[in-house]
């Protein structure tokens, strides 16, 4: 009997405590899902970091409507200036990209032009998607021990740009709603720019786009007329994928003097290229002008010498 007593013990004492434990348990819900805070934009990422790498007197905090952005400033290097080229980067690019942003604004100022290099906003494509804080778990089982994901996996950032003449058309209303909004902050951002240059006293306004940044340069003076600029310069341009017009409809709109420079070893640029300039020849542009450029490879230095000796020609007063 003593035996039996022991034995029994535990399971009696456990029957006594489950009562007790299961109201506890009951009460302890899993924690409820919360909204995250809205993640940074990819412009907003490279902004952080351009501020810690650059000298602050390089920075400029633009605002555009709701928007304030970096912008980065060079005075030209010399008693007087011929103007102020504004440099409009391209999808996925910062202010001052290593490829033809960061250096012609580097250079430029050495041909008596100062430069205003812009940080432009996401695309929606490019828009980051924000996740609960707190997500159910999986049920954990003997063959399903998988930690939880990382809370940043699966966002996926698209990228804009499409090839030269791989234009489509937004499918749907929705789609040139998003391609208008983008537009409109971009176009923001722009005027901010060209604010900014007159009140340092420009006496001559350039815009220079590079990439998608040659488009959205193009549409501006398409949609805005935009009488403070007196000229543009293309480089390398792209056009976005969900973009509602191709370039070659935009130009004609366009009303000043244009340079479109483009890399001659590609062949979609150089097909797309030639499409342009028969458009222009249909129009009797006489203030178009194609410059054909064949990379210097193995010499990032002389290929940016190249672009930069180019464009300054292009921007002298002489040049038409």
């Amino acid at each position: 009997m003593p035996f039996m007593h022991r034995a029994t013990l535990p399971a009696f004492a456990l029957s006594l405590l489950l009562p007790c434990a299961l109201p506890v348990l009951a009460a302890d819900p899993a924690p409820a899902a919360t909204p995250r805070a809205p993640l940074l934009e990819r412009s907003q990422e490279d902004t952080l970091a351009l501020e810690r790498q650059l000298p602050a007197d390089e920075q400029q905090q633009l605002q555009a409507g709701s928007d304030t952005f970096l912008a980065l400033w060079k005075p030209a290097n010399s008693g007087e200036a011929q103007g102020t080229a504004v440099i409009v980067p391209g999808a996925g690019e910062t202010a001052d990209w290593p490829q033809a942003v960061g250096p012609l604004r580097r250079k430029l100022p050495d041909a008596h032009w100062a430069t205003l290099s812009l940080t432009l906003p996401d695309l929606s494509v490019d828009a980051p998607v924000a996740r609960a804080a707190t997500e159910p778990a999986a049920p954990v089982s003997s063959d399903n021990k998988s930690s939880p994901p990382d809370a940043g996996a699966g966002v996926e950032k698209a990228t804009a740009p499409g090839a030269e003449n791989g234009y489509k058309a937004p499918a749907n209303d929705a789609a040139q709603d998003e391609s208008k909004a983008d537009a409109e902050r971009i176009f923001a951002r722009i005027d901010a720019g060209l604010a900014f240059a007159q009140q340092q006293g420009a006496r001559s306004i350039a815009l220079i786009g590079h990439g998608t940044g040659a488009y959205w340069a193009a549409r501006y003076l398409n949609e805005r007329q935009g009488p403070h600029v007196q000229k543009l310069v293309m480089v390398a341009v792209r056009t976005p994928a969900d973009a509602v017009n191709t370039l070659v409809q935009l130009m004609p709109g366009v009303k000043v003097p244009t340079a479109d420079i483009y890399y001659t070893d590609r062949d979609l640029a150089r097909n797309a290229a030639e499409q342009r300039l028969q458009a222009s020849k249909r129009l009797k542009d006489a203030a178009y002008r194609q410059i054909g450029l064949t990379p210097i490879l193995g010499d990032n230095g002389a290929d940016e010498e190249q672009l930069a000796k180019r464009v300054r020609g292009w921007l002298s007063p002489a040049a038409q």
